[in-house]
Formats: C-alpha cells, structure tokens, sequence
C-alpha cells in the first residue's frame, strides 16, 4: 500500500507550507553596560512590528534582531534611544 493515496498513486503537485523565513540583522549599541541594559533594549527592541527574537550582548554591544522582514532601522534607532543607549550601526 502507499503512504500517497488511498488508489496507490503519488501526486507531485502537492504545496507544502513552511514559515517566512527570517531576516537576522546585528547592529552596534553605545551605552549598555549590565543587565538592567541588556533588559532595556531587549524589551524595547521586541516590542516593534515584526520582530521575532531579539538577543543582547553587553559585553560586545551588540543586538541580533530577528524579524519577518527587514526591520525599519529609524524605529530601530527610536526605540534604543527612547530606552536610553544609541544604535551606532550595523555591526
């Protein structure tokens, strides 16, 4: 018997859906120097649109946002600087 149909015959049209991927961008952020930063920026960073996953690295002031597009670097930047730090760039 066949895993395809019921009549033993494969269909080769069948769509298979998967998730938008991901767009992974890293940018560097003046300022940040403990935790209390780390959780400031990742909080403001994941609240806007379309971000997914958002990961801080004080030590190497760096912030990896993963987004269902490309983020909008000028809310990008709005958001760190309402949080306190500055987007200084991609890294």
């Amino acid at each position: 018997m066949s895993c395809c149909s019921i009549d033993g015959t494969c269909s080769t049209t069948a769509t298979i859906e998967t998730a938008p991927a991901a767009v992974t961008t890293v940018y560097a952020v003046a300022g940040m120097t403990c935790d209390h930063c780390e959780q400031a920026v990742g909080k403001a960073v994941s609240a806007l649109a379309g971000v997914t996953a958002v990961r801080v690295d004080v030590t190497a002031g760096l912030v990896t946002v993963s987004a269902e597009a490309e983020p909008d670097e000028e809310a990008l930047r709005a958001a760190i600087d309402d949080a306190g730090y500055e987007l200084t760039g991609r890294a």
